[in-house]
């Protein structure tokens, strides 16, 4: 038979709330009285119950972290940057994936929230506004991570997109290219982080003399429909003299670069291409892929982090945080 608080209270000649003061730390209580509780609670072996105590104290150490899909290697960063951060903070997580259904994401905000965690982090991939409005309505901390588009007014932490899009066409340009192709997917939606990325092209492309804009769109992200642009792609490239393809995700980059091996195209000799992310693809694949690089462990970390220090009460972040940006020089780029 397990241990209780009563068996506690009575080896120790305490009352019962005695001895939740002092597993709780919740009142004061004197020396004597709580080195006798210690004593038989380590006599006793007794283990408090979690569930109930964090109904009492509204403290459960439990963060909750709906995804999109585990399975997605750069969701997997993020997660291991969360987890292991929360622990150095003694915060566990109650993991959730959603295989992009909002449904399904609200449905399991309601379930976290009866699991008492004390704050949420979303990882989504649509950008359906109806999720964030039932996570805010919990009215606990929480932050929106989204590698497709806008967190609009919700905390989140990221990099700047039109910044980093500046600083790789302006690699491009360093490297001597001239005619660089944006390939873009989703421009048209008015919460897609496309625009941003669209416009550091552009504000690259207009600071070099003689050189235009290029840019070409496509349905999807997936390496397929970077296979399917191919055809398309390079009847643009052998009409305006473009030297380099500038891909809005890694996928479409490495979907293209499968097309020019099948097609007898060689990267980076006869095209040079670059992505966006640096997911686990982009340096397996050959020509190693150059790319922005989004740091998707930082960003669970820091997402976290963020949650930790509102529940603790200290400096308050701002919405956005912005991670340092970087280049990944690979193979896929070459020098003109």
């Amino acid at each position: 038979m397990s241990v209780t608080i009563k068996d506690v209270a009575k080896l120790a000649n305490v009352s019962i709330s005695t001895v939740s003061r002092v597993i709780n730390n919740s009142k004061p209580v004197s020396l004597e009285a709580r080195k006798r509780v210690l004593d038989a609670i380590e006599q006793l072996g007794y283990k408090p119950n979690e569930v109930a105590r964090s109904l009492v104290t509204r403290k459960s150490n439990l963060i909750g972290v709906i995804v999109t899909d585990i399975g997605n290697s750069y969701i997997a960063e993020m997660i291991r940057g969360i987890e292991e951060i929360g622990r150095m903070y003694k915060y566990d997580i109650v993991l959730s994936s959603s295989y992009g259904n909002p449904d399904t994401e609200k449905k399991f905000a309601q379930l976290l929230m009866s699991k008492q965690v004390e704050g949420i982090i979303l990882v989504s991939e649509n950008d359906k506004q109806s999720v964030i409005e039932e996570i805010k309505g919990l009215k606990i901390p929480f932050v929106y991570l989204n590698r497709y588009y806008d967190s609009q007014d919700m905390p989140t932490v990221t990099i700047n997109n039109f910044e980093a899009s500046q600083e790789m066409t302006k690699y491009l340009v360093n490297l001597g290219h001239r005619n660089i192709l944006y390939v873009t997917s989703n421009e048209d939606n008015k919460a897609s982080l496309e625009r941003f990325k669209i416009d550091g092209y552009k504000k690259a492309i207009s600071d070099v003399d003689k050189a235009e804009e290029f840019i070409y769109s496509v349905k999807g992200f997936k390496p397929e429909d970077g296979y399917k642009m191919g055809d398309k792609v390079m009847e643009i490239v052998k009409e305006n003299n473009i030297t380099a393809v500038f891909c809005c995700q890694d996928e479409l980059a490495i979907g293209f670069i499968n097309y020019c091996y099948d097609n007898g195209i060689k990267v980076p000799e006869d095209i040079s291409v670059s992505g966006y992310g640096d997911t686990k693809m982009a340096s397996i694949y050959r020509p190693r892929l150059t790319t922005v690089k989004e740091p998707y462990y930082d960003i669970g970390a820091v997402a976290i982090r963020r949650i930790i220090k509102n529940l603790k009460s200290e400096e308050k972040e701002k919405d956005h945080i912005y991670l340092p940006i970087r280049i990944m020089k690979r193979e896929s780029c070459k020098k003109i």
